[in-house]
């Protein structure tokens, strides 16, 4: 009796040390995938906005800045524009080259601030440093409806006309600053003082 009792739980005990090793294996391939996704880089998902005006908004400032974010700001002038929240961890990665940017002066860097509460947008900056120009808090997303945004992060860049020329969707790494977004900006910048030559 004692045998049959020991082959009736063999297999139980066998589906439950599959179930021990499937469960982590599928996790583990699904974060694999999602990683996949979100690294390697989102540019080429297409955006109505693209070559459009950036559509009219007005923000208030992130709590303990001065100064928010329209659609004003981003007119007369290259700029960039990124859309970034404190719990997001990709926002966090790209963060130290928007300090290094901004150091450098080269192009102006605005921020939005998406779906972020208060305090935890204001205790990121101070922990992090704080690159952007100015900084408008989209608490509750509608500038992000407005402006398309798939997910945090992505970055714009604004041609002086107010008209977006480029959208990356996920984090800037070094390369896609250095080969992508700084070659889209120099080159409006150039075309908008060939414009300004009479």
């Amino acid at each position: 009796m004692t045998e049959e009792v020991e082959r009736n739980a063999d297999p139980v005990s066998r589906r439950r040390i599959s179930g021990f090793v499937l469960v982590p294996l599928i996790a583990f391939a699904l974060m694999v995938l999602f990683g996949w996704g979100l690294f390697r880089g989102g540019d080429d998902l297409p955006s109505a906005l693209l070559g459009k005006p950036v559509p009219d908004f007005a923000l208030p400032p992130v709590l303990g800045r001065e100064e928010g974010l329209s659609t004003q700001d981003l007119i007369g002038h290259v700029s960039l524009v990124n859309v970034f929240a404190s719990w997001c961890v990709p926002c966090r990665a790209e963060h130290p080259l928007f300090m290094e940017l901004s150091a450098t002066g080269e192009v102006p860097l605005y921020g939005i601030n998406y779906k972020d509460p208060p305090d935890q947008a204001r205790a990121w900056l101070d922990e992090l440093g704080d690159p952007y120009a100015r900084i408008g808090a989209d608490i509750n997303g509608r500038a992000g409806i407005e402006w398309g945004v798939y997910g945090v992060p992505e970055t714009y860049v604004i041609a002086p006309d107010g008209i977006i020329a480029y959208r990356h969707v996920g984090p800037i790494t070094r390369a896609i600053l250095q080969e992508t977004l700084l070659p889209i900006v120099r080159d409006h910048k150039t075309q908008s003082a060939k414009e300004k030559t009479p």
